[in-house]
């Protein structure tokens, strides 16, 4: 039997979104419903994926069942495509009509006729033969200042009929092609451009940020079209069932009327909000309020609608489970949790812990005394300071360098979406809150002001102006996207209402969003198995990670503790030293400083384990930079100079100076990452690592003896085999042991090793055997399997991400396949040897909810991340032991 490439609308459901697209599924799904939805049907995703096999080329039948479909879609509205008298007017996918002849006649309006003709030649110029739509957009705006007037609508019958010649003209010039006139030609020519487009640069730019397989293939819906450019009484909107900025429990969107669905979303008119709608149609907002509490507790969830108003009647033209901020995400699956609407694990399953830190965006501080210079639409929340640039190619440049940009536009596009991305903010003079910039903003995360229709944009003249007032490229702006309010310079920011509610603020304990933050943190920490500790060196991180639920720290790094002035040069000297009274005299001044490093630490998670890696780095580290000193050094001899700076702020006499070269000189290696470094340099010199432990246990040894609780395990870095753990627990075991006697206390220590190259996760069984407890280091591991260098891969990680050459930044997210099966091995070998065997990671993979959802399969007791990422694990770890395995849909 042949495949199937068409369905008819009344032939799906939403369950069939891979095939039909999430689109045509819901299209699919409304019309069971029985609600106003133009009959249509659909050419399937697998369809695309045939013909983008084929080398763009149909599959063959395809064609055939569209013309078959056509024919029935004739039939049952009583009109034929093409018809010159009254034809059938359909949509592909972007609603342009793609037959012009009889308009007039349907509608007794020669306005409507030519500006509905102008859109058609608008879309398909630009969306089918790829001319640029800013010429499209420049001809209109001249047409408009030429005739005074500020919007679409006042542009007249003569004023159209010119514009459509000129656009055939942009057409001709630009792609040396007529505009084709056969209505059957231009649909191929449609459902082409819609397969097309899945392998356009915005396409894979989107799919590549949010992780969308390239297999699945766009699908194309085929729909009588109805219009909302008929008159007073037509018009178009984008509803939502609920505020999907603030998550509040009402009606929102925009409604425009006398126009089409591309003068929303583009934001070339500045649009009414929906609720007005009610002042100049009733009934249609009537309606429409019915309808949006039908999807919504059909679907149970917030519902994103997009509908037109045709003399008078509503028809719906899409609806999917609609996009939100985390913000909007947190309010409605709290309200809906207690409106009965969902259950709490399908309410905490819909967040997504990946955004969880956009709760915390900063505000704008009280008390600046700031005043606006424009004000727009509240489009996505979030304040934002950056440096104003005029295009998306200038912000994407610019934020490369470092610098932190605001983007500023009259509207965005689709072709905007690499500079958006890169974007501290977003502020557009036109466009609604369903504009282009608003829907990809609140996707994305990113603060923005859309619609501040005082600001006049000169993208030429890279400024924008505001009554007087200049803002120029590279000059400081601030934007509020929870007010919408746009200020001129670098305002000061604040804590997020979650941040001021841990500090114990009553008020913002008040706010819903605490309310929810709180009630889905405890139900993730009610269900998860995975404990969350966190990666903290000092007392400070230690507290702060604590308040956010740490359990514990996964990772100290010594090797911190040994920055500052004082202690540099303590290391230093045990470097330089020539016999081993000098290097103990280097450890005895280290000693008590390493030591009251730990008591605070054990202090502030008392009760709570403190896993303590051994000093991990090459001692290159604590030494000036080689080639820099040798400069240095051979300048002051040239010279004649006695003195040699060394570094910003130290000066050393030359023959020191020529002395501390000729140790940097000893201790340079080729690849220090993989040189004398972790359980190496703890065997060659088995004094430093002897120091360590005596600090550790003598600082645990006060906290316990002031009633405290320190819970100990000592890591030894990068063993690769049992005998190099195996020796240095017999060397440093008896060093703890002898300083609890000394101290005259007692105190479990548990002693394990880091698993961080590949060899180590392959005999893990053998390691085990002398290891209490593994801690994954996956960004060495990853380094190491892939033989990537984490410091150098973004010069080539965005082609290999492009290219699909890797599934993902293996630095962000586990490479399961490769570095997730050396994990396995080693978890499961391990534990073979020794079935109590502790395993935890302590990369910053501990922070990634995929990643964190790996680890709960593979069965470790814990994860560890920065502080600030310790609320994202927990939720995550939480989802992962409900079964979740993707991000829930927004």
């Amino acid at each position: 039997m042949a495949e199937k490439f068409v369905y008819d609308f009344e032939e799906g459901n939403r369950d069939m979104k891979d095939l039909l697209g999430g689109k045509g599924a819901n299209l699919a799904e409304m019309t069971r419903m029985g609600l106003p939805v133009p009959h249509g049907f659909t050419v399937t995703c697998e369809a695309c994926n045939a013909y983008r096999a084929a080398g763009r080329e149909f599959p063959s039948g395809m064609l055939e069942e569209v013309a078959a479909h056509l024919e029935q879609l004739e039939g049952g509205m009583g009109r034929r495509l093409g018809d010159p008298g009254d034809p059938l007017l359909v949509s592909v996918r972007s609603g342009a009509p793609f037959s012009m002849p009889g308009l007039t006649k349907q509608t007794g309006s020669e306005r409507f006729a030519w500006d509905s003709y102008r859109r058609l030649l608008q879309m398909y110029g630009k969306t089918v033969m790829g001319v640029d739509g800013d010429r499209f957009e420049e001809a209109i705006e001249q047409a408009k200042e030429h005739k005074g007037v500020r919007n679409d609508v006042e542009l007249d019958e003569g004023d159209l009929r010119r514009l459509v010649e000129e656009f055939k003209a942009i057409i001709s010039v630009d792609t040396g092609r007529e505009f084709p006139q056969a209505p059957r030609e231009q649909l191929t020519g449609g459902i082409e451009a819609v397969f097309g487009s899945w392998d356009n640069k915005r396409a894979i730019d989107y799919r590549r940020k949010n992780k969308i397989d390239d297999s699945l293939g766009t699908a194309v819906n085929i729909q009588a079209m109805v219009f909302g450019n008929k008159g007073d009484d037509s018009g178009t909107g984008v509803a939502f069932t609920r505020n999907p900025a603030n998550g509040d429990p009402h009606p929102y969107g925009d409604y425009l009327v006398n126009a089409q669905g591309e003068d929303v979303v583009s934001g070339i008119r500045n649009t009414m909000k929906l609720e007005e709608m009610d002042e100049v149609q009733p009934r249609a907002w009537e309606e429409l309020q019915g309808h949006m509490r039908t999807l919504e507790n059909h679907y149970r969830d917030m519902c994103d609608i997009e509908f037109t108003v045709e003399g008078g009647k509503l028809w719906l033209l899409q609806t999917r489970v609609g996009k939100r901020t985390a913000f909007a995400e947190w309010i409605m699956a709290h309200d809906m949790l207690s409106e009965g609407l969902i259950e709490v694990d399908v309410a905490m399953l819909r967040l997504d812990a990946n955004r969880l830190e956009e709760l915390f965006k900063k505000v704008i501080a009280s008390g600046g005394g700031a005043a606006a210079i424009a004000s727009g639409l509240n489009a996505s929340p979030g304040a934002a300071v950056g440096k104003a640039v005029f295009s998306a190619d200038d912000a994407q440049e610019w934020a490369e360098r470092g610098e932190p940009v605001i983007l500023v536009r009259r509207e965005t596009t689709p072709d905007d979406y690499h500079g958006m991305i890169r974007s501290e903010g977003i502020l557009t003079s036109a466009g609604g809150t369903n504009s282009h910039a608003a829907v990809v903003a609140r996707g994305e995360g990113i603060p923005a002001v859309c619609g501040a229709d005082q600001v006049r944009v000169d993208r030429q003249a890279r400024k924008f102006t505001v009554d007087g007032t200049t803002v120029s490229e590279g000059d400081w702006v601030t934007i509020d996207g929870f007010t919408g309010l746009v200020y001129a310079g670098q305002l000061e920011l604040a804590d997020s209402p979650i941040e001021r509610a841990r500090a114990g603020d009553a008020e913002a304990r008040k706010e819903k969003i605490w309310q929810a933050y709180e009630r889905f943190m405890a139900r993730a920490d009610e269900v998860r198995r995975l404990r969350v500790r966190t990666n903290a060196d000092t007392p400070g991180q230690s507290a702060n990670a604590i308040e956010r639920g740490a359990e514990g720290i996964g990772l100290c790094r010594t090797e911190h503790m040994f920055l500052g002035e004082e202690r540099v040069a303590a290391v230093r000297r045990m470097i330089f030293a020539d016999s081993a009274e000098e290097e103990q005299a280097a450890y005895d001044v280290l000693l008590p400083l390493q030591r009251d490093d730990f008591v605070g630490i054990f202090q502030a998670m008392d009760g709570k384990p403190v896993t303590v890696r051994l000093l991990d780095p090459p001692l290159h580290e604590f030494l000036p930079d080689q080639v820099e000193l040798a400069v240095a050094v051979a300048l002051a001899t040239e010279r004649g100079r006695s003195q040699v700076e060394v570094g910003s702020d130290e000066a050393l006499a030359l023959d020191q100076a020529t002395e501390l070269l000729a140790k940097v000189n000893d201790l340079h290696e080729a690849n220090p990452m993989l040189g004398l470094r972790g359980v190496r340099l703890g065997i060659l010199k088995p004094g430093l690592y002897a120091m360590q432990v005596k600090a550790i246990i003598e600082a645990a040894a006060k906290v316990k003896a002031d009633g405290g609780n320190p819970i100990v395990e000592i890591m030894i870095p990068l063993a690769v085999t049992r005998e190099e753990l195996s020796q240095l627990r017999e060397e440093l075991e008896p060093v703890a042991r002898q300083t609890l006697e000394e101290k005259g206390q007692e105190l479990a220590v548990l002693w394990g090793t880091m698993i961080e190259l590949p060899r180590a996760a392959l005999v893990a069984g053998e390691i085990a055997e002398v290891a209490e407890f593994f801690s994954f280091g996956t960004n060495d591991l990853t380094q190491t399997a892939f033989g990537f260098s984490r410091d150098d891969i973004g010069k080539f990680l965005g082609l290999y991400e492009e290219r699909k050459l890797v599934p993902a930044n293996p630095f962000v997210t586990v490479d399961q396949p490769g570095v997730g099966r050396l994990m396995r091995i080693a978890c499961e070998e391990g534990r073979a040897t020794r079935s109590d065997l502790k395993l935890g990671i302590c990369g910053e993979h501990g922070g990634d909810p995929d990643s964190v959802r790996f680890c709960h399969t593979l069965g470790l007791d814990y994860v560890s991340c920065s502080p600030f990422r310790v609320p994202t694990a927990r939720l995550a770890a939480g989802q992962a032991a409900l079964g979740q395995t993707t991000t829930a849909s927004k």
